[in-house]
């Protein structure tokens, strides 16, 4: 947009010399800018998947014992807890087996 703007006021309202430090202006501004948004977006990796649940707490939906349902970030996931929960308790997914969640309280 800076560099845009810079254009503009190159061709329609600066003199001559003026017009063309106004447009590396613009484009030094524009690269400072686009530099700073890609360190910003690659300081952390996405963390997609299954895996990325261990260590979560999640809600229990469907009591445990040792199967039921609970619920993470949204989502309704299959689990299983070998003490066993009740609909309403909280618990940290503790492993992945499959597409069934291994909790505890």
């Amino acid at each position: 947009m800076a560099l845009i703007a810079s254009i503009f006021l190159a061709v329609f309202v600066l003199p001559s010399p003026w017009g063309v430090v106004a447009v590396l202006a613009g484009l030094a501004i524009e690269v400072g800018e686009a530099t700073l948004w890609v360190r910003v977006s690659q300081r952390r990796r996405a963390q997609v998947g299954a895996e990325a649940l261990v260590g979560l707490v999640a809600e229990v939906v469907a009591a445990c014992r040792p199967y039921g349902s609970v619920r993470v970030h949204g989502e309704l996931w299959r689990a299983r807890s070998e003490t066993g929960a009740d609909p309403g308790d909280r618990v940290r997914v503790r492993a992945l087996d499959g597409l069934t969640l291994l909790v505890e309280p």
